[in-house]
């Protein structure tokens, strides 16, 4: 069970930006041949894969009511990086072990996804753009400093990845109602519910 720090907070950054977290990881093992990290995060064909989506997801974040709808879609996907990098971080470990972090890196994922997509219809309740590019770049710099952090630290890493979920968490239940408002707006602007 040593890798359940750096689980949860590469379970916690994939659920904010996932693609970002498998680029940090696959750069890192990369460069410096980290033993904690799995190699096949550092192929050239992961790398290449990471850092296109990450590209489409530095654009759409950045966007009101994309934003939301690329959440929406990657509802799926941030979970599920999360567990593979926990089953990943396993690495030969017996059957149980890769099942409890694959079940810390998918369940802290999925919390931060939520974390992430309800704060941002939060956002899109106000009609201009700049909180939306501020949250995202924000967003960005936590992930690309937890992780990296994580790496070397990965209780430290753990502990800052905790504070911003039970916060993030917190802060969800506070702004439950101007959430449900960006919620019908999102719901009425949304260009693949539209096109239906």
């Amino acid at each position: 069970m040593e890798s359940l720090a750096l689980t949860f907070s590469s379970g916690w950054a994939s659920g904010i930006n996932a693609y970002l977290v498998v680029l940090v990881l696959g750069i890192a093992d990369r460069v410096n041949d980290f033993s904690q990290v799995p190699d096949v995060l550092a192929r050239w064909d992961v790398l290449a894969m990471a850092g296109f989506l990450f590209s489409m997801e530095f654009i759409a974040d950045k966007i009101p009511y994309i934003d939301s709808t690329w959440d929406a879609i990657s509802t799926a996907i941030r979970p599920t990086v999360g567990a593979v990098i926990g089953v990943l971080l396993a690495g030969d470990a017996s059957s149980l072990d890769q099942a409890v972090l694959g079940v810390v890196g998918g369940g802290t994922a999925l919390l931060s996804h939520l974390v992430k997509a309800g704060s941002r219809l939060a956002i899109n309740s106000s009609p201009e753009p700049v909180t939306n590019i501020g949250a995202s770049l924000a967003e960005d710099v936590a992930v690309l400093a937890v992780v990296a952090f994580a790496i070397n630290n990965p209780e430290a890493a753990a502990a800052i990845a905790g504070v911003a979920l039970a916060l993030g968490l917190i802060m969800l239940f506070f702004l439950a109602r101007v959430i449900r408002r960006g919620w019908r707006r999102w719901k009425k602007k949304d260009p693949i519910a539209a096109s239906v």
